[in-house]
């Protein structure tokens, strides 16, 4: 809940990586092979002033490659269904425009995304929206709001790869630039795979992703076990 103009919003701060993510709720309407259901469009922004690495301008290739993970994210885990986002069948549904911004860069950015983006979620309100059946047009009623129903609570866990033989979780920058590969996992709170993310560098045996899986899955449980606590401390009274 740090910024005020935003349906939802939250502050994550892994190691010196520090990520914000706002989320606007906008009333559209929905596509015609889709009727029923609204939009969730996740954009993650590298700006120069997080990193030297980055340069100003159009989204490199970093940030690129990390709003296609979180898009997948959502759409593997079914963190919202899509379905609920719909007011009136056809005519109005919501769309969240999920901005995720790196104040501080210090490696293993997904993790943090997505930490913020389900945190993010946690925390919108949006208002209820009834459409008039005599003039057709939406009534917007600001003092009543909603939250949102998260079905699913997905956690990614990054790991650097050294040679295949050594894992670190959760890499800083220099970790990442020294190691030969990484890979994230994302889990559930069921335990369930909801996406493998691993762009290139050195192979990794099954044994080895087994064991990342399980390490994500307790991992899991630590970070689901914070939010939660968080959300409670900042519920309204």
């Amino acid at each position: 809940g740090s910024i005020t103009t935003a349906n939802g919003s939250a502050l994550v701060k892994l190691g010196n990586t520090t990520v914000i993510c706002g989320v606007k709720a906008e009333l559209a309407a929905p596509t015609v092979d889709s009727a029923n259901k609204g939009y969730i469009v996740p954009n993650v922004e590298l700006p120069s002033l997080c990193s030297t690495r980055f340069r100003s301008g159009p989204p490199g290739e970093e940030a690129q490659a990390a709003s296609q993970f979180i898009a997948d994210v959502i759409e593997n885990s079914q963190i919202i269904e899509k379905e609920d986002l719909c007011i009136a069948n056809g005519k109005l549904a919501w769309v969240l425009y999920c901005d995720i911004i790196c104040l501080d860069y210090d490696g293993n950015i997904l993790d943090a995304s997505a930490f913020a983006l389900l945190a993010a979620l946690k925390n919108v309100q949006l208002p209820s929206v009834t459409i008039n059946e005599e003039t057709g047009l939406s009534e917007v009623n600001l003092k009543q709001k909603n939250p949102l129903v998260i079905r699913k609570h997905p956690v990614a866990t990054s790991f650097a790869i050294f040679d295949d033989t050594l894992l670190i979780v959760d890499p800083t920058a220099e970790e990442e630039d020294l190691a030969t590969g990484t890979v994230t996992v994302v889990t559930d709170e069921e335990g369930r795979l909801c996406s493998v993310h691993k762009p290139g560098g050195s192979p990794l045996t099954g044994a080895k992703l087994q064991d990342c899986i399980t390490r994500a899955i307790t991992r899991h449980k630590e970070v689901k076990k914070l939010i939660d606590k968080v959300i409670k401390s900042i519920k309204p009274n």
